[in-house]
């Protein structure tokens, strides 16, 4: 049966699939507000020509229709039936054009004959349409055809969302997506689902022990704009998920952060390994999603990826065929599991000093060790072990790495244990005046 987080999902995503999306406009902005009503996103406008770094916020796109039509007025290729038809920021055109000149502007895909490819000329003022290779092979290299791009490029803004979660650690995380892919379910409507669920979910919680930051915005302008426009408060995050490419049928995976071995990274480890998934691994390289704005020497912020069907890893990247059929609820809910997994790792790790720290304490006395010895590890011990027999061996570890230098997510790595035994175990002993917090 499936979950009504699945059910949610599917439905969120089944409502933005139709919109087409682009760095700038009314799509994005129809998506925010659908995203805004499941959880509390700020809408934000940026004016065209705001100089952000090296950048400049790009004039707002208008589309309102596109086609190709035959010699007898049919349209062959239609922007109704699919928003990838029109290559992402198409300049207006009205023409008639042999097919020679229209060649030089269609794109396709010889090696995936039934899908259409998506294509952008976001920063070069052009025109062009997408359509399937057996579409392409079917035209008439003798006709002409009416073209018609009914566009707007003028000033106005770009469209991003935030949302900050106030925690009382004086750390902050981030976690972003992007939002400016047309009708692909992957890539990238798979994130801002994600991101919006795990916002909402946060947002329900009474006590955070970190900030969160969340953002949703056009995929590097708007991670530039962003970085830009909030510098101080994003040099001072601690790390963060870039949320994308997270709701394939295939596996799941992890995208290292710069560091490699930051505190995100190892959330992350601990998260899977304690779901008993293996991840496939990929090493981090400044190129992919927004990782390489938050992660550049400006800023330095380390985020890794927790991905299902990774961008660049499925054969459907960046085609019509990433779609409703492609992606399910049921693998949103995954993905959403393990990040909100990590994220609870990352919100729960302390580090604790012990407070009897000259040899091993009396557990006994404490009700925290079995009434009869000698049982423990036993190879031919009974298989009906209690609790407490159960609970020994993660005490140990916890109390012989109490030394005000391992935070519980160093004893989950070295004992092995779960972290949340770690965390249960850390909180009775605690209880008993056995380990003190060191503050952060």
């Amino acid at each position: 049966m499936t979950s009504p987080l699945a059910q949610e999902a599917q439905s969120l995503l089944a409502r933005l699939f139709p919109i087409c999306r682009s760095i700038t406009g009314e799509g994005v902005r129809q998506s925010l507000a659908i995203l805004s009503g499941t959880a509390p996103w700020q809408v934000k406008e940026y004016a065209s020509g705001t100089k952000v770094f090296d950048w400049t916020v790009p004039n707002e796109w208008t589309v309102r229709d596109a086609w190709i039509a035959d010699e007898s007025g049919n349209r062959i290729v239609d922007f109704q039936q699919s928003n990838l038809h029109l290559v992402s920021y198409s300049a207006p055109v009205k023409a008639k054009l042999s097919f020679a000149e229209l060649d030089a502007h269609l794109h396709s895909l010889p090696n995936l004959p039934d899908a259409i490819p998506y294509r952008t000329s976001y920063y070069k003022e052009n025109w062009g349409f997408c359509l399937t290779q057996k579409q392409r092979d079917g035209l008439d290299r003798s006709a002409s055809y009416d073209v018609v791009v009914d566009t707007e490029l003028k000033p106005g803004s770009l469209s991003l969302a935030d949302a900050v979660l106030p925690g009382t650690s004086g750390q902050e995380f981030l976690i972003s997506t992007y939002c400016c892919h047309p009708s692909m379910a992957n890539d990238n409507l798979s994130g801002p689902v994600v991101a919006t669920l795990l916002l909402k979910a946060l947002a329900t919680r009474p006590k955070l022990r970190h900030s969160w930051r969340f953002v949703v915005l056009p995929e590097t302008i708007g991670a530039i704009t962003y970085l830009a426009q909030h510098q101080a408060e994003m040099q001072a995050s601690a790390g963060g998920f870039v949320v994308t490419t997270c709701g394939g049928p295939g596996p799941l995976g992890i995208k290292r952060s710069f560091l490699g071995d930051h505190l995100l990274d190892r959330a992350v480890d601990i998260a899977f390994r304690d779901a008993h998934i293996k991840p496939v691994i990929y090493p981090f390289v400044p190129d992919g999603s927004d990782e390489r704005q938050y992660s550049s020497p400006g800023f330095r912020i380390p985020v890794t990826t927790i991905s299902k069907d990774k961008y660049y890893e499925y054969l459907y990247y960046h085609t019509s065929l990433d779609d409703l059929d492609f992606v399910k609820g049921e693998a949103l809910e995954k993905s959403y599991d393990l990040y909100l997994a990590a994220i609870d790792v990352i919100e729960e790790n302390r580090t604790l000093r012990s407070l009897t720290p000259h040899c091993e304490v009396q557990l006994g006395r404490r009700g925290l060790y079995p009434q009869s010895g000698g049982a423990l590890n036993q190879k031919a011990g009974t298989a009906g072990a209690t609790a407490i027999e159960n609970e020994v061996d993660v005490i140990s570890w916890v109390m012989f790495l109490a030394d005000g230098q391992h935070d519980l997510i160093s004893m989950a790595e070295r004992s092995g244990c779960r972290f949340q035994d770690i965390v249960t175990v850390a909180a009775k002993l605690e209880s008993h005046g056995l380990l003190e917090e060191i503050p952060d």
